[in-house]
């Protein structure tokens, strides 16, 4: 294929069907591109060239490289409302995704300085630690570590936790209603751990969310801490503007 108008550059004219090729579902979000020597000979282009359409697609967020494995047409990112407190999966029914899960593994252990804090109980207290991976239609989004206070875990961990949500547990089983929630977001890199759980490459952009949930009485229940994948999920939210005094 050669370009008989040169009324904007080539680059953006490969970037520009590209991307055309993406939107009509042509490329399919998790497709390969073709290597740089097929898109070269379609276009009739250099490899400059086709290294600027593609800087441009993955700047616009429709590409991503995938080290060792090539340039993949992008996932669309979830948004995630931060306006009231819900479970991963009464967000994901909320966007029209199934939500499942997958049970890593849980354990009784002694609660660090950080979760002793934030479960107000004394340092080296027993806690249940659980850890699972949750995803959206299948594809991993969140790797989640869970702490809950020794006496909540034992009635929690009794149950199946790859089909059992525990927030729904919480409150419709064990009569614990969550009333409200403490957030901490930050933008933090994957650990070989989180990596290897969300099936990304180490060093990729992650949002933890530091998460305590209350009941009645301001009493803490369950600790959290949430890995979301940067690539597929975006937090949206709404404030207001305190009145001047």
């Amino acid at each position: 294929m050669s370009f008989k108008s040169e009324e904007f550059p080539r680059y953006a004219q490969v970037e520009a069907i590209l991307a055309a090729e993406i939107a009509a579902g042509e490329l399919a979000c998790g497709a390969q591109l073709p290597p740089e020597d097929r898109l070269t000979e379609r276009f009739g282009v250099s490899r400059t060239t086709v290294r600027k359409a593609i800087e441009n697609l993955i700047a616009r967020g429709l590409v991503e490289i995938r080290r060792g494995k090539g340039t993949f047409v992008s996932e669309p990112k979830i948004t995630q409302e931060l306006t009231e407190l819900r479970g991963f999966a009464e967000d994901m029914v909320l966007i029209g995704r199934h939500p499942t899960a997958r049970l890593l593994f849980k354990e009784i252990v002694a609660a660090s300085k950080d979760v002793a804090a934030n479960l107000e109980l004394p340092q080296g207290a027993q806690v249940w630690r659980i850890e699972r991976v949750r995803l959206g239609d299948g594809v991993p989004m969140s790797f989640d570590e869970t702490y809950l206070p020794l006496d909540i875990g034992d009635k929690i961990v009794a149950n199946d936790l790859e089909a059992e949500p525990i927030f729904d547990l919480l409150e419709g089983k064990y009569g614990l209603p969550l009333v409200e929630a403490r957030y901490q977001l930050e933008a933090v890199t994957a650990s070989a751990h989180v990596a290897a759980a969300l099936n990304v490459d180490v060093g990729s952009a992650i949002f933890l969310i530091e998460r305590t949930c209350y009941v009645e009485l301001n009493r803490p229940v369950d600790y959290e801490k949430l890995f979301y994948r940067g690539d597929l999920i975006r937090f949206s939210t709404r404030l207001s503007r305190r009145s001047p005094v």
